[in-house]
């Protein structure tokens, strides 16, 4: 059996379909710029590279195409275990991977002001996903669920914890499943149990954070409420400091 694993970026679809066993990768892509004149979908065999423009495609057209190209090439056919979805923001409820139920759908959306870019794009992947493979058990696989062991002392922001009973106002940190993997992988490398282990890992790519992980449980990250907190990013500031807009807005006026 095999398992399709969908990551719904802002404006992409990565996927693969892994054998359930071992991880043997059969069929992997990427749809990007999607919403666009230039969308364009790309995927690889073991025999096959392949690429084609969709045109205006969203992510739910881009699944589709997915779909009709897992069945062209018949890797249908052993039928599928689960479709995996990576979800950006999953607050405070959910510690691990989790089965996705209608309740689980209702708590995703409600945190789409905490991820508006990720979040919507994540819904659509799994709907898209619930229509096409309608016995398939979904699962949902957090950003936030492995930093839901950071103590108060590095979730709290220093505002009236009325915030944070009212509004949820805390650190969440992201990234998580890259956090996770890279302490395990390092552990291996290491000859070390993870559980003994004080380390610091890094996420760098267009979006970067880091997370003090200490006996294999996050305890301090860089990402905050939103994915916006941290290290410098691609596209993203990261921490300034909060004066820096209206400084620059003032002698911007005057000069």
């Amino acid at each position: 059996m095999n398992v399709l694993i969908l990551n719904c970026g802002s404006s992409s679809l990565k996927f693969a379909l892994l054998e359930a066993h071992n991880g043997r990768r059969h069929f992997t892509g990427l749809a990007e710029r999607l919403g666009t004149a230039e969308a364009i979908l790309h995927w690889q065999t073991a025999t096959t590279k392949q690429s084609e423009p969709l045109p205006t495609a969203d992510h739910h057209r881009a699944l589709q195409r997915v779909a009709e190209l897992l069945s062209h090439h018949n890797l249908l056919a052993d039928g599928l275990a689960a479709v995996g979805h990576r979800v950006v923001h999953g607050g405070e409820q959910f510690a691990h991977s989790t089965r996705i139920t209608a309740e689980v759908l209702a708590v995703i959306e409600a945190c789409v002001p905490l991820a508006p870019l990720h979040n919507p794009a994540n819904l659509v992947g799994i709907r898209t996903a619930q229509e096409l493979f309608t016995a398939v058990p979904q699962v949902a696989v957090f950003d936030t669920a492995f930093h839901q062991t950071l103590p108060p002392h590095a979730y709290l922001y220093p505002v009236p914890y009325a915030l944070y009973e009212q509004n949820g106002v805390r650190r969440y940190g992201f990234h998580g499943t890259s956090h996770r993997y890279v302490v395990q992988r390092a552990a291996e490398l290491l000859g070390r149990p993870l559980a003994e282990l004080a380390l610091v890992s890094a996420h760098l790519g267009n979006g970067c954070s880091a997370t003090a992980v200490l006996n294999g449980r996050s305890v301090d990250t860089t990402m905050g409420l939103t994915p916006l907190e941290g290290l410098v990013m691609g596209t993203r500031s990261g921490d300034i400091d909060p004066s820096l807009p209206q400084f620059c807005t003032t002698n911007s006026a005057t000069t």
